[in-house]
Order: structure tokens, then sequence, then C-alpha cells
């Protein structure tokens, strides 16, 4: 009870802190870390796949009021909580099958791949959808890749400070 608990406390601050600050940052005009991510990456693994994917919707709808957009949020957290799995396999193999995956003992490699393939589908999906003009591929990449960047440091520096500490 006390992990559910703990994980609903970091989603609603996650939601928060996105909502009143990183939405607000506009680095260089248009960058901005998407820090929500985090949780959808590091929702525990033993649970119920059906749930966990409505709850990512739900997350992704109430991103979607803050920032003012048209489910896009909602879009891109459903499809990146959906393909999760085959990206935990991916990069953790035989580890994710037989459900020992501990992310705060996961070798640094591993880690950066399945940050950065996560982080990746996500902005490419929510900047296409955003853009929803496939002839702006360019402009697309171009916002996908520099925001991946600043979503990355900083939710590798909450991976570090939540996760990584309870070593």
């Amino acid at each position: 009870m006390n992990r559910i608990f703990s994980n609903i406390i970091l989603a609603v601050v996650l939601i928060f802190a996105q909502g009143l600050f990183f939405n607000n940052i506009n680095f260089l005009g248009s960058i901005n870390p998407f820090i929500y991510i985090f949780f959808i990456a590091y929702f525990p693994l033993k649970n119920n796949r059906s749930f966990f994917i409505f709850c990512a919707f739900v997350y992704g709808l109430i991103i979607d009021v803050f920032s003012d957009t048209h489910a896009i949020h909602a879009a891109s957290t459903l499809i990146i909580s959906y393909i999760r799995p085959n990206l935990l396999k991916l990069f953790f193999g035989m580890a994710y099958e037989h459900q020992v995956v501990k992310f705060n003992s996961i070798e640094l490699k591993q880690n950066l791949f399945y940050l950065l393939s996560i982080i990746f589908i996500h902005h490419f999906i929510l900047f296409g959808l955003e853009v929803f003009d496939m002839s702006k591929i360019s402009l697309i990449l171009k916002n996908t890749f520099s925001s991946l960047v600043f979503t990355f440091i900083v939710i590798y520096i909450l991976f570090e400070l939540i996760i990584n500490r309870h070593k």
C-alpha cells in the first residue's frame, strides 16, 4: 500500500511541476523538458498492463489540461505505455521476461538507451501530432531532438535523485 501511495504522490508532483513550471521554460523559444515521462518510464513492472495503459492515458489527459493542448500528450503517453514492455524486453532481455528488473540496479548503458528511446518515441509522436504535417518533418525532428536532450538531462537527474538514492 505504501508503494501505491508513493507512486500517486510522485505522479501528482510531476503533473504539477510540468504544468506550473516546466511548461513555461521555453528555452530558445520552443524547447521544454517533459519530465512527466519519468513516471511512465519508471513505473513498477509488476502491475496490470491494462490498468497501467489506462492510467497513462488519464495522466496524459491531465497534462493536456495543464498545457492547453488537444490530447497530444494523452496520445503520446498512451503509445509509450503500450510499447514500454517491448522496449523493456529489448533493453533488459531475460531479466524483464522473469520480472526481475530493478531500476535501481540496472547498468548505466541499458538505462540510457531505454530512457533515450522512450523519450524519442514520445517526443516524435508529440511533435508529429502538434505539427500534423509530414512535409515539415525537419521541424518535427528539430523539435524532437532539441527537447529530447533537455528532457533526458532533467529526467536522468530525477532518476539519480529518486531511484538511485535507494541503493
